[in-house]
């Protein structure tokens, strides 16, 4: 079968007759405006239209002839110049039809170009995949053979472009028309000079007499074309799309009728512009596992030119930094806080100052009380907006590594987050109990006692945890001490360990067992759904994390060649 000729047909006011009134009509409709063409949709009365058509009908952009088609369609509802006739037929009625059978062979015979879903041999024209940016348009096709394979290397060659690019292409179409104008103008401006024969003329131009090739004439004539064709076809498409307005005017303005060859663009001074500009990046590193790292993540840790990290960003997280990479270490300890704060955001504008990208690495997700916000508001009145890539938050992974499911059917049906400590280190106010609800608290473990006092209402019987009671929260129904809970500490690292117990064993529990920053407290009747304390148990301690060990260990096993395969290539 000989290959298609793929044309770009210049469709404007053409008459696009659409048979149908189903999604893929409300398609081809779209695409027809889109190429400023007149859909006209041929569909009987109590035919089911799809809602953007019928919407499309309603505001006037397409006609509606609401009657089954019939021959004489073809014939009468085209434009006057061309007798009536339409332009093009779209059939959107799915698979091998009479009708559509019909409509192919009379369309032939008329000689109008005609599209039949599903039914490559019925058509006499196809629609390209096509990426359209100003005036570049890309058009894919398979024949017939994939449609959802046409799309799909679409975007792949799309992807490589420079954002963009269609606005280069436009500058560059204008530089060859005004060269071309310029080129005109001059070469009548030389006959109108030869034909000016003045009888009084008292002298002749020193010029008068001097030689004049043809030659000559023509290398002056495509000087500045044959420049532009060159870049057009040696450039980098990232240097062509960094020619500006200005360096138009400048490209036509340097080639005068010298035989100077000097180029009128400095391909340094464009690469220079090439360079990658500032920009803040705020990124969630996860609970802790480096394979819980998005791809988006790993990748900002992997190019950053500085990288500013707080204090519990895991070590096999910071150990994936190139060496070549400075990198900032948050000095926050309790009552440094906002000055440590300060201190990166300040290196943070300094390194942008100077160019470089930062990464503001944080634990968790950079707005799940990582001051992400404050941040992205500081960078952006800076001048500098910043890019926000998610992590996986403690506060929803931690549970799921202890087997505590967040919520649970006829258990807990709702999940509250909250933060142990608030602005300037005061305590916040505790929420109510609600029994169906499972509650996080982060940053709380160094002040446990006074946030189990203030849930229970009563003392833990620690120095750190006395409230005046005039501070006592004000609630008519406090935490039962029973309720189960569980310290979860280092989730997702090698050293993971997981206390379980209730309000009223869980500071005598931690004392005991000592801390293991970082750690949250979960709270609620979720804690017992999949692990329950034995009977007269105060609490568990469970240590150590490998869930993805395994995993890693089927990736290597599914990467490692068969023993066959191996025998057979000795």
């Amino acid at each position: 079968m000989a290959p298609a000729l793929l044309t770009a047909q210049n469709c404007s006011n053409h008459v696009h007759l659409i048979v149908g009134s189903n999604p893929l009509a409300s398609a081809r409709c779209a695409k027809s405006l889109e190429v400023g063409a007149k859909p006209k949709i041929i569909a009987p009365a109590g035919a089911d239209v799809h809602y953007v058509l019928a919407k499309r009908i309603e505001v006037g952009e397409v006609d509606w002839i609401q009657e089954s088609f019939q021959d004489a369609h073809l014939t009468t509802l085209g434009r006057e110049e061309v007798a009536n006739v339409v332009d093009a037929v779209f059939v959107t009625a799915g698979g091998k039809t009479k009708a559509g059978d019909h409509i192919s062979a009379l369309c032939r015979r008329l000689r109008v170009p005609v599209n039949v879903v599903d039914a490559p041999n019925l058509c006499s024209f196809t629609l390209l995949s096509a990426h359209s940016d100003g005036p570049l348009q890309i058009g894919i096709t398979t024949s017939g053979k994939g449609c959802k394979l046409a799309s799909r290397i679409r975007r792949e060659i799309a992807s490589t472009l420079p954002p963009n690019f269609g606005m280069a292409v436009e500058r560059l179409g204008t530089v060859r028309r005004r060269i071309w104008e310029e080129d005109h103008r001059m070469q009548t401006l030389e006959d109108l000079e030869v034909e000016a024969d003045d009888d009084d003329a008292v002298a002749q131009k020193s010029t008068f007499n001097q030689l004049v090739t043809e030659a000559d004439q023509a290398a002056l004539k495509t000087r500045r074309m044959r420049w532009l064709s060159q870049i057009c076809e040696y450039w980098p498409l990232r240097r062509l799309a960094s020619i500006t307005d200005s360096d138009i005017d400048h490209i036509l303005n340097s080639y005068t009728t010298s035989s100077s060859e000097v180029p009128p663009l400095n391909t340094s001074i464009l690469d220079t512009r090439l360079q990658p500009k500032p920009r803040i990046i705020l990124a969630g590193s996860g609970p802790g596992s480096p394979s819980l790292l998005t791809l988006a993540t790993h990748r900002a840790i992997k190019t950053a030119s500085v990288i500013l990290a707080d204090k519990l960003v895991p070590a096999p997280v910071l150990d994936l930094i190139p060496r070549r990479t400075p990198v900032h270490i948050a000095r926050k300890f309790p009552g440094n806080a906002d000055a440590a704060q300060e201190e990166l955001l300040n290196l943070g504008l300094e390194s942008l100052k100077k160019g470089h990208t930062v990464l503001r690495l944080k634990q968790g997700d950079p707005y799940i009380y990582g001051r992400g916000g404050e941040e992205f508001g500081f960078f952006r009145d800076k001048g500098y907006n910043p890019i926000v890539l998610p992590g996986i938050t403690s506060a929803l992974s931690a549970p799921l590594f202890a087997n505590i499911p967040n919520t649970h059917r006829s258990v807990a049906d709702q999940v509250l987050i909250c933060t142990g400590t608030g602005r300037k280190g005061a305590a916040p106010e505790p929420p109510p109990y609600i029994p169906t609800q499972t509650v996080v608290f982060l940053m709380a473990l160094h002040r446990l006692g006074s946030l189990v006092e203030s849930l229970t209402g009563i003392s833990s019987g620690k120095e750190d945890a006395k409230l005046d009671s005039e501070d006592q929260p004000s609630r008519s129904r406090p935490w039962p001490p029973e309720t189960p809970c569980a310290v979860i500490e280092r989730a997702s690292c090698p050293d993971q360990r997981v206390i379980r117990t209730t309000l009223s064993k869980v500071c005598a529990a931690v004392e005991e067992e000592g801390s293991r920053p970082p750690g949250l407290l979960v709270v609620g009747w979720s804690c017992e759904v999949l692990i329950r304390l034995n009977s007269g148990q105060s609490w568990s301690v469970e240590d150590g994390f490998a869930d993805f060990e395994d995993l890693e260990e089927d990736e290597m096993a599914h990467n490692r060649p068969s023993s066959a395969a191996t025998s057979s290539t000795k």
